[in-house]
């Protein structure tokens, strides 16, 4: 583990603070599971986005999940 040195609003701070005091952890515990959190959810976001790109760039087909229509129903 490194330890590293940010600033942030004292706002910010604040909210930190009560809300790892709420949980029972530390603001180094909180700040790490936000940042993962966050992290994981750009990487979401950037996948979904290749994802529709890729559909616009090759949209679907109605014969390539027809053969699944009836199992859906």
């Amino acid at each position: 583990m490194k330890t590293v040195q940010m600033t942030l609003d004292d706002d910010l701070v604040k909210e930190v603070d009560l809300l790892a005091k709420e949980l029972n952890t530390t603001r180094s515990a909180l700040t790490r599971a936000a940042l993962r959190s966050a992290i994981e959810d750009i990487r979401t976001k950037r996948l979904e986005e290749k994802h529709r790109a890729g559909y616009k760039r090759h949209p679907e087909t109605k014969e390539e999940f027809g053969a699944w229509h009836n199992e859906q129903q």
